[in-house]
């Protein structure tokens, strides 16, 4: 593992060479700062939202990788104080899946720091996350001496045909996508790094009915008291040093959790799937997204009669989807 570990470094080094710095005001943050790392592609419709409900969270300064995108994204990240922002044309495959990249970044600007890893359609809740900031969640990590917080991935969707309910440039994608699956997962230990391995929801249960292990994993680890020696290795879902995984009680007891609400199944996600379809830029030569552009075809309604509409992270908790642990 730890040759492994030296590879990834190694790679995000090289990597490195690929980002184009656009926007650096790295200089601004400070010690004890929560940072967020993120790369996008032509998502300028989700980001006023994104950004205001990390804002709101608590979190610091935004470092983000923009992979050439053609909608406005990259002029409209420039000029906000607390974003950096780096640009590259080359592949994001070859980078795996933007893991290298981001890895750099940590690497370069988050040592010391807790740092949460998403995707611009997820957004992140942990327990009292309602009524307690982030620093609050990570004061108490330091505390218990925990270094990695693991957030278990909820489809979202719509009640209804998926692109019935436009989409509008700064609203909240829970005023449209709010439906999701309280049951229909199964779980697993990887035996090579340790880590949990979750699937299920409406994306196997529509668009791999009959291929369930070919769905989207939903395990993730976000949240992690950065150290310039850690990696990821597999967009957010494992770790190396290995015990960075160890996010789960093996004997008893309970872990405290979090939940990442993805909100993927937007209108917007007709043409995202399409232009995916022909990029090829994700795993397995975009498998997923080829099931996504045959489904979407006949335009499903991914509610059933088992959906239930999001409440809060307490419903959650009940549901057994995260937990609050011994933090009270």
């Amino acid at each position: 593992m730890r040759v492994r570990r030296k590879r990834r470094l190694l790679r995000c080094l090289r990597k490195s060479r690929e980002l184009r710095s656009v926007q650096n005001n790295t200089a601004a943050i400070r010690p004890g700062d929560v940072l967020l790392v993120s790369t996008v592609r032509n998502e300028k419709i989700r980001l006023p939202y994104f950004l205001r409900y990390y804002r709101d969270m608590g979190i610091d300064h935004f470092l983000i990788v923009d992979n050439d995108s053609t909608d406005g994204t990259l002029a409209y990240l420039s000029g906000q104080s607390d974003v950096s922002v780096w640009h590259t044309t080359h592949s994001y495959k070859s980078a795996t899946f933007g893991v290298d990249w981001m890895n750099w970044l940590k690497r370069t600007y988050a040592h010391g720091h807790w740092v949460l890893v998403v995707d611009p359609d997820e957004f992140f809740i942990y327990p009292f996350c309602d009524t307690r900031p982030i620093q609050a969640l990570t004061d108490w990590l330091d505390n218990s001496s925990i270094r990695s917080f693991s957030a278990m991935l909820i489809d979202l969707y719509p009640k209804g045909k998926i692109d019935e309910t436009p989409y509008v440039e700064g609203q909240n994608p829970l005023d449209i996508a709010n439906w999701f699956d309280s049951g229909n997962y199964t779980i697993k230990k990887n035996p090579d790094y340790g880590n949990l391995w979750i699937q299920g929801g409406p994306r196997s249960r529509v668009f791999f009915p009959d291929r369930p292990k070919k769905a989207p994993a939903l395990n993730k680890i976000p949240l992690v008291k950065w150290d310039k020696r850690y990696v990821y290795v597999s967009s957010t879902h494992a770790l190396l040093p290995r015990g960075l995984n160890q996010v789960y009680e093996e004997w008893g007891g309970e872990k405290a959790s979090g939940a990442l609400l993805h909100t993927k199944f937007l209108d917007t996600f007709t043409q995202k799937a399409a232009e995916e379809l022909t990029r090829k830029q994700h795993y397995a030569n975009s498998v997923e997204y080829t099931a996504y552009a045959e489904t979407v075809k006949s335009q499903p309604d991914l509610w059933c009669k088992w959906s239930e509409k999001y409440i809060n992270w307490r419903q959650l908790e009940i549901l057994g989807l995260m937990s609050k642990g011994n933090w009270a």
